[in-house]
């Protein structure tokens, strides 16, 4: 049975190796995953528990370790693996992201933002740091929060922006299990920061509100933001 496995293993390995992902589905993505996790055995049946369970490979990715490690066959190593997929993936397309490049309009910040999120199931405030001559200095998470709010420290913005010598900034934040539409509560946020700022002769450009591969400037669409 050990052989039998062995063989499976290295021709899903000569499949990938050959063609890619496109062509595997959902479990078989995750089944062949999980070789380098669970070193012996069958894999499939963890696969396919796990689509069960959490609907969908987006959902997989999705969970948490400690969810993850609830499902029958998945251990410690299984779960951190699977979990860190989506960090992974977005660290790699910031890094691909070229930070230098100018800051011509919503569409071009709005698909700077969008790989920022990937992966992030909770909410997060983002800054974009904009210099005199309308190029990024920094893009950084200035808050944190749980799935429903962001807890956001003014004072902490103001000094980010300023240390940086900032003299545009752009804010963004996620909806992790809504729609791309600001809420009334950041609307109210995003005058209240930007009032600060004018303050101290910085300008709010605009807030950027992302729900999975979606995007709405508040600017753009016509919400007062300062």
């Amino acid at each position: 049975m050990e052989n039998l496995h062995e063989g499976h293993r290295k021709r899903m390995k000569e499949r990938f190796i050959k063609s890619g992902l496109d062509d595997f589905a959902p479990h078989n993505i995750l089944e062949l995953l999980l070789f380098y996790s669970i070193p012996r055995g069958d894999t499939n049946p963890v696969a396919h528990r796990l689509i069960d369970t959490f609907g969908s490979l987006s959902g997989v990715f999705d969970a948490t370790p400690e969810e993850l490690a609830k499902v029958d066959g998945v251990g410690e190593n299984s779960a951190i693996l699977i979990s860190m997929i989506p960090q992974i993936a977005r660290k790699y397309l910031e890094d691909k992201a070229d930070t230098a490049n100018v800051v011509v309009g919503c569409s071009d910040i709005g698909a700077f933002l969008l790989p920022k999120f990937v992966g992030r199931t909770n909410e997060a405030l983002m800054m974009v740091s904009i210099d005199n001559k309308n190029k990024i200095i920094s893009c950084s998470v200035v808050a944190e929060g749980t799935v429903d709010s962001a807890k956001v420290s003014r004072r902490k913005i103001m000094e980010e922006a300023m240390k940086v010598k900032a003299t545009r900034v752009i804010l963004a934040h996620n909806h992790p299990c809504g729609v791309a539409v600001p809420s009334s509560e950041d609307v109210v946020m995003t005058k209240e920061i930007g009032r600060l700022f004018a303050q101290v002769g910085i300008e709010l450009v605009d807030h950027i509100i992302v729900a999975n591969d979606d995007y709405v400037s508040m600017a753009a669409s016509g919400f007062a933001i300062k």
